[in-house]
């Protein structure tokens, strides 16, 4: 199965938490395309079967600078992604209260819009209790990686 991943990052813990996610799921035996900065012609011509979105949140619960072109690239073009199933990793801080993962919650509902399947509720990794990020979103991608499997 071929996996795309995206990622928005402000400091570049979101992108790190996406490459530890392409090394993961490439072990596991799936086809993953991850480059910081990607395009939407670049993960059409993938030809992704399911999706990862990694991101931070910045300001008041938006997304990265860095996430911001394809975002808006995916809402104007709305590629034929319905039905491909899909997860969600947002990253924050818990302290800005209804804003905490933002960024994530911004993906989730284009996914929604997309038709996209999110397989298992997104995962909120909090900076304020994590010091390893990568290392605390492994339990979530090995269940991420059996749910595509299933």
């Amino acid at each position: 199965m071929k996996v795309a991943i995206f990622s928005g990052s402000v400091y570049g813990t979101a992108e790190e938490v996406a490459r530890h996610a392409q090394s993961l799921l490439s072990q596991a035996g799936f086809t993953v395309f991850y480059q910081p900065g990607a395009s939407l012609a670049q993960l059409q011509a993938f030809a992704p079967e399911a999706l990862l979105a990694v991101t931070s949140t910045t300001g008041m619960g938006e997304l990265p600078d860095n996430l911001q072109g394809l975002y808006h690239e995916i809402r104007d073009q709305f590629p034929a992604w319905s039905a491909l199933p899909a997860g969600v990793i947002g990253l924050g801080d818990a302290s800005y209260g209804d804003t905490f993962c933002g960024g994530g919650e911004l993906i989730r509902e284009l996914f929604a819009e997309l038709g996209v399947q999110e397989i298992q509720p997104m995962l909120r990794l909090d900076a304020s209790e994590s010091v390893t990020p990568e290392t605390d979103a492994e339990p979530w991608l090995a269940q991420f990686a059996q749910a595509l499997t299933t």
